[in-house]
């Protein structure tokens, strides 16, 4: 059995003003542009891949939250 569950989280409106770290997303770039030119990551390398990219999807959705919030979207 299948249940939805909806949660109200409290968006600070600083929170549109995170940025992903520079340090972070050169990494997340620097691994992908290896995935293309290589056509493929080392399992180490795809593991800190995607949790960089499932970071910066978070911090993107959080920062939406808080712009819906403050009424800029």
């Amino acid at each position: 059995m299948s249940q939805t569950v909806q949660l109200t989280v409290p968006m600070p409106a600083r929170l549109a003003k995170l940025r992903f770290p520079k340090a972070l997303d050169d990494r997340l770039h620097h691994l992908l542009y290896e995935q293309g030119r290589k056509g493929r990551l080392t399992a180490a390398e795809r593991k800190e891949a995607e949790g960089l990219a499932q970071m910066a999807s978070m911090l993107s959705i959080l920062k939406l939250g808080a712009q819906v919030k403050a009424g800029k979207v």
